[in-house]
C-alpha cells in the first residue's frame, strides 16, 4: 500500500505501508492491504511503519491501496 499525506506547503509518499492505524471520526481503525473505499474525518495520531503522524484535523480516502490524508499541516 501506499501512504500519501498532502498539505497546502506540498505532498510526501511512503511506499511499501503493511497498515495504517488511522483515527476516525466514527473511532479508530486499520487501513490493510485491500480495504473497502472509504472516506472519514480524521484527527488524532496516525501510525504506520513505526511513525507516527499527529493530525490536528483533515480528511482520509482509502482507495485501491492508496491511502490519502489531506490536513492542513
Amino acid at each position: 500500500m501506499k501512504l500519501v499525506i498532502v498539505t497546502p506547503q506540498g505532498s510526501s509518499t511512503i511506499d511499501d505501508v503493511d497498515k495504517v492505524t488511522i483515527p476516525g471520526s466514527e473511532g479508530i481503525f486499520v487501513a490493510l492491504h485491500g480495504h473497502a473505499p472509504l472516506v472519514s474525518v480524521i484527527q488524532g495520531v496516525i501510525r504506520c511503519n513505526q511513525q507516527e503522524i499527529a493530525i490536528e484535523s483533515g480528511v482520509v480516502e482509502v482507495k485501491d491501496n492508496i491511502i490519502t490524508i489531506i490536513t492542513e499541516r
